[in-house]
């Protein structure tokens, strides 16, 4: 665990995607302040109030679903509220990542200690003491639809609450009364609206969307500097990134990328070995680089947007705004982020299309002095040639899981939900095709460090040396075939470590700043 710095008050502060990875990690401390805990309070004691009345207001003292015609009395509420949770688990699949499971909490305790979904304080700050003691109930991957709330996982989350369920606890997977009986906890007795209000919420798919962000962003970034370091192994112009031409067309994505590459070759003496060379266009793969690439940082950007709006928004039904206004709405509609997370699937799988494209290319032999593979001595050796066909497996692969999940929609609940959004699907479909994209990515590096040697003793730009250093650090030059599969694993430890990001975050300020764009704020943070 690394040393809490700094304190983040739920719901009144505003969430993003970095700060609730930095809770989640626990960098960062997760409050309940007096004024969200008065808040709290006085949202409960709405609800008390509407049951006392008796007038019906759906899940308080109805059913659900079909069911919210059937009053349920003022003594069964309770057990209205621990039987959503009961009858609501029925997820399937492998259970989800452990800290996207941390992020489900961190993400509903923010949105419930908003005020606006009656739930006790005690609830709240037993959900607190889950996070804070990495105590992470673990919740099946498959079951939700992305309507109505995500509603499976979300009742596998906090099943622990009654006492139900499993949790994973310093590397064990236990019992969750197991562990309270341990800990010396009782289980919580629910009240009016509490049962509903915790499984109410699009907090699986936006979980699955920070991670989806990070993810996305670390593969984007890398891309950047592998593409650059591919320029320079097969001798690329630069001119493609000339300024003017971008402004001219200013996507903002392609205004970014077209100056990275630009930073990053700056200085190199590879380019000025062949500044005046005769051949006029790159293939499109080198020449499209901030077009390719551009259009996928848009993509995450606008996920980024959308995304922020969700953290720290009320996905609950009904709202609680006071005792005479409780509204069933649609706000746990996931559709917002199920396209989101849709485009940005695709684009993140275009990054693995391009990086594989580049990868054939550089296998190809040149008039630049590059030996086809690779590698001098072919024929006896394959070379570089099978690390392609990798790639390209995985880039094909991903392009079957393009398939929008948003584009269906099975009408469930007897009807009553007769538009879902599978934004789910959307969320662990997307973060499959990165992890692809990051082992398409540890292929292109290992194929541009190798094109990369035969332009020595000439030089790069100081950062990619850096880089073609550090990956030597892990993986040597080929002379000759040898077991490829530990290079390309090596590799891959590389991208989803973010070495390279990480190595840029090691050097100078002044550096630092020599490599950062217009905008860097805008791509490079979140």
């Amino acid at each position: 665990m690394h040393k809490k710095t700094a304190e983040f008050a739920y719901g009144e502060d505003h969430l993003t995607a970095g700060k609730a990875l930095e809770i989640a990690r626990g960098r960062l401390k997760g409050i309940l302040t007096p004024t969200a805990r008065e808040k709290v309070r006085a949202s409960a004691e709405i609800v008390a109030k509407i049951v006392s009345k008796g007038e019906p207001v759906y899940g308080i003292n109805t059913g659900f679903g079909p069911l919210c015609t059937t009053r349920i009395s003022a003594k069964d509420t309770e057990t209205l509220q621990v039987n959503i949770l009961k009858s609501h688990s029925v997820g399937v699949g492998r259970s989800i990542d452990p800290e996207i499971a941390r992020l489900m909490l961190i993400l509903k305790i923010h949105a419930l200690a908003k005020g606006y979904s009656g739930v006790q304080e005690s609830t709240l700050d037993r959900i607190l003491w889950h996070i804070e003691m990495e105590i992470t109930p673990r919740v099946p991957s498959q079951g939700s639809v992305g309507a109505s709330g995500d509603l499976a996982p979300l009742a596998h989350l906090f099943l622990p609450l009654i006492g139900l369920g499993e949790v994973d606890s310093d590397g064990k997977r236990l019992p969750s009364g197991e562990v309270l009986d341990e800990k010396g906890l009782p289980p919580i007795s629910l009240g009016p609206k509490e049962g509903l209000a915790l499984i109410n919420g699009t907090q699986f798919i936006a979980a699955h969307a920070v991670a989806v962000l990070e993810k996305m962003h670390a593969s984007l970034s890398q891309a950047d500097i592998i593409g650059a370091m591919m320029i320079e192994g097969l001798q690329g112009s630069v001119r493609p990134f000339h300024k003017k031409l971008h402004k001219v067309r200013p996507f903002k994505g392609n205004l970014h990328v077209a100056e990275r590459i630009r930073r990053l070759l700056k200085g190199s003496e590879i380019l000025e070995d062949h500044v005046n060379c005769e051949r006029v266009q790159d293939p499109y793969s080198l020449r499209c680089i901030p077009q390719v690439h551009g259009a996928s940082r848009n993509a995450w950007l606008h996920l980024k947007e959308l995304l922020e709006v969700e953290l720290n928004a009320i996905t609950d039904n009904p709202v609680i705004f006071d005792e005479d206004l409780a509204i069933s709405g649609g706000n746990f509609h996931g559709q917002p982020l199920a396209m989101a997370l849709d485009y940005a699937c695709m684009a993140a799988s275009e990054i693995g299309n391009i990086s594989d494209r580049r990868i054939y290319l550089a296998l190809e032999g040149n008039n630049t002095d590059l030996p086809q593979l690779l590698m001098k001595d072919t024929g006896l050796n394959s070379g570089y040639m099978i690390l392609q066909y990798t790639s390209a497996a995985l880039a094909s692969e991903n392009k079957g899981l393009c398939h929008p999940a948003s584009t269906d929609s099975i009408p469930t609940s007897m009807g009553q939900e007769d538009h879902v959004s599978m934004g789910s699907i959307s969320g662990r479909k997307a973060l499959r095709v990165i992890k692809n994209v990051e082992k398409i990515l540890a292929i292109e590096l290992l194929t541009a460090a190798q094109a990369f040697e035969f332009r020595k003793p000439l030089k790069s730009g100081w950062f990619l040396d850096q880089v073609h250093q550090l990956v030597r650090t892990k993986v040597s030059f080929a002379t000759e075939d040898r077991v490829f599969a530990t290079d390309i694993e090596a590799g891959i430890e590389l991208i989803r470590n973010k070495a390279l990001i990480r190595l840029l975050d090691s050097v100078s300020e002044k550096q630092k700043v020599s490599l950062r764009t217009p905008l860097y704020e805008v791509f490079e943070t979140f």
